[in-house]
């Protein structure tokens, strides 16, 4: 499975963005989705929101819930982050990657496994 991550930028204090991710191979429909984020280099990434296989059932990190909105297109295989009112604390490396069970928005993952290159987001105040 590879993620292709897109949409990163540079942007002002509350801009909007919208990241895609493309995921090859077949899993994509039938797995829970997240964007996670890096926000320095050497730390570890943070689950920032899920989605559920149908795209019924969200769930996202405290700081950024009624900011974040992510949803997914099962029959593109592409999953989205449509980020509003960005903060500086925002700024990091956003990556998707399927989501394991048990794990939930502020948990940290390990990089263990396959990550694609990630979309660099920078917020400026």
């Amino acid at each position: 499975v590879q993620t292709v991550e897109s949409g990163g930028d540079s942007v002002q204090a509350g801009d909007s963005l919208t990241l895609s991710c493309v995921v090859s191979g077949n899993s994509f429909s039938h797995s829970t989705m997240g964007w996670f984020r890096r926000l320095a280099p050497g730390k570890r990434r943070i689950l920032t929101a899920l989605i559920s296989v149908s795209g019924a059932t969200t769930d996202y990190e405290d700081s950024v819930k009624g900011r974040f909105t992510i949803s997914r297109d099962n029959m593109k295989n592409t999953l989205y982050l449509q980020m509003n009112d960005l903060k500086p604390e925002d700024a990091a490396m956003y990556f998707c990657r399927a989501v394991r069970a048990g794990l939930r928005p502020g948990d940290e993952v390990s990089d263990f496994g396959l990550w694609g290159l990630g979309a660099q987001v920078t917020v400026s105040s």
